[in-house]
């Protein structure tokens, strides 16, 4: 495997975010061609609409299940770097950073953490702008 960096950090999991969602969006097309179909047909229409229904439930649930694994991995990241600052400076992370760059600054080495924050607080530098300014990068393989 190739070493992490800005280019290849980004978690891609292919059966997820391209197997699973295609088939959830083809089922939801043919659950809605089922329902369209079914309006005249008043023994049908009741499956009908419980499948279209259900398949909205799970893409919701495709859709939160991921949304609450990275809000959880977001809060960790968090704490492990307010930690990893505190260690490094004696203090907390400046207040005024925000969730958003705190994760930018998860891959920077020991070396450049203390200082890119800063930079980071005062310039008000987006996530992205964070990870491009990383020049020792700290690889992250253990995220969801």
């Amino acid at each position: 495997m190739a070493a992490q960096s800005y280019v290849n950090h980004r978690r891609y999991v292919f059966m997820y975010h391209v197997v699973l969602f295609g088939v959830l969006v083809l089922t939801l097309v043919g659950a809605g061609v089922n329902l369209f179909k079914s309006l005249d047909d008043h023994q049908r229409l009741y499956s009908a609409s419980l499948i279209f229904v259900l398949v909205i439930c799970i893409l919701l649930l495709f859709f939160f299940a991921r949304i609450f694994a990275l809000k959880a991995q977001d809060r960790a990241i968090r704490a492990e770097e307010n930690i990893r600052h505190y260690v490094l400076t004696g203090k907390l992370l400046d207040s005024r950073l925000t969730v958003r760059q705190i994760i930018g600054l998860r891959f920077a080495s020991d070396e450049e953490f203390v200082a890119l924050a800063k930079r980071a607080a005062e310039e008000n530098l987006s996530e992205e702008e964070i990870k491009k300014a990383v020049k020792n990068w700290r690889a992250d393989t253990y995220r969801v």
